[in-house]
């Protein structure tokens, strides 16, 4: 059987470009070699490339997503995508892979953009009864008045930008005379902001993916940061627990996992997602969903996987033939 050629995207042109390299190379890591080749892909404001094991750099020509090796031109037979943040994570790649015909894992451009937009998302998810915090939207340019934002979300509250990851601008505010500092911060990192009351309870991710027809939830991941919110430090600098399967009653597993399977459905999904909620007062309120989570080795997923009994080898072999399966 002839290996598939399997281009594992990375980086992006956010923020999170550098998170993104770890989830990709990961990947590469762990893609079955008896199986596929891989070609590690950055896409990258100063360009897009090949880079092999020598790190060196090969032009991907954007005609058709191809690149040289070893003197031939390849052209992958899918698209591993890892990319967190844009073109990645808002259908801008998917849109443009779509176009040249070019499978990829995830999902389709449209529901990725919609779940990027997280006003958009929560707005659609809100008329499907899926519980949310009170929000108010700012734009940039918009007259600010903080009391009237407080008087809608009460406080505390956090201010997010409406369109990033990795809580890169999150601010969480305790008083009203700080929110004009915390909205100028989310405005460093997109033009459309979000505040949100917070919610008290307890935090939670799940992993949904699904394997041809049939869509699974993985455990769920409590989330116990040492800071005031789930925040960059939290996720990435060791600044939190992140305890799999959450320690929470068996019921309240089945209805997070039941309510993020029902999510996974309404917008449309395919392939791996991971949806946050905080469940308060025994209900889970959605806070948003990531259609290209982290996959570091000490992500949340990837512990979610190997809870399961799972390896990274064989899901990320599934994420992989439900493409190929659509082609081939």
């Amino acid at each position: 059987m002839d290996k598939k050629r399997v281009a594992v995207a990375m980086g992006g042109y956010s923020s999170e470009f550098s998170i993104s390299i770890n989830s990709g190379n990961v990947v590469c890591e762990f893609l079955d070699p008896s199986k596929y080749e891989v070609f590690p892909v950055h896409i990258l404001k100063e360009g897009w490339f090949y880079v092999d094991k020598q790190e060196k750099k090969w032009p991907i020509d954007k005609n058709d997503f191809s690149f040289e090796v070893n003197g031939g031109k390849i052209i992958p037979d899918v698209v591993f995508n890892t990319i967190h943040g844009t073109p990645g994570e808002d259908g801008y790649l998917q849109a443009y892979l779509k176009l040249i015909g070019i499978p990829y894992t995830g999902c389709d451009h449209y529901p990725s953009a919609l779940s990027f937009n997280k006003r958009d998302c929560l707005s659609v998810l809100k008329h499907f009864n899926v519980l949310s915090a009170k929000s108010y939207y700012i734009n940039k340019g918009n007259k600010i008045d903080p009391l009237e934002i407080v008087k809608q979300t009460g406080l505390p509250c956090f201010v997010k930008p409406n369109r990033s990851g990795s809580s890169y601008g999150v601010s969480k505010v305790n008083y009203v005379e700080d929110l004009p500092a915390a909205i100028e911060k989310a405005f460093t990192e997109d033009s459309e902001i979000l505040v949100e009351s917070a919610l008290t309870g307890v935090e939670v991710g799940v992993g949904v993916y699904n394997q041809r027809d049939k869509i699974i939830a993985l455990p769920p991941t409590e989330i116990v940061s040492k800071n005031e919110f789930f925040d960059y430090a939290a996720k990435y600098l060791g600044e939190s627990e992140e305890i799999t399967p959450a320690r929470i009653p068996a019921e309240q597993i089945k209805m997070i996992q039941e309510e993020a399977v029902r999510i996974y459905k309404l917008l449309n999904m395919n392939g791996l997602t991971r949806s946050d909620f905080i469940i308060q007062d025994g209900k889970p309120y959605f806070l948003e969903i990531n259609t290209n989570p982290g996959l570091s080795k000490e992500s949340i997923v990837p512990k979610q996987v190997r809870e399961t009994g799972m390896d990274l080898t064989e899901f990320f072999g599934i994420l992989v033939e439900n493409v190929l399966r659509t082609r081939y």
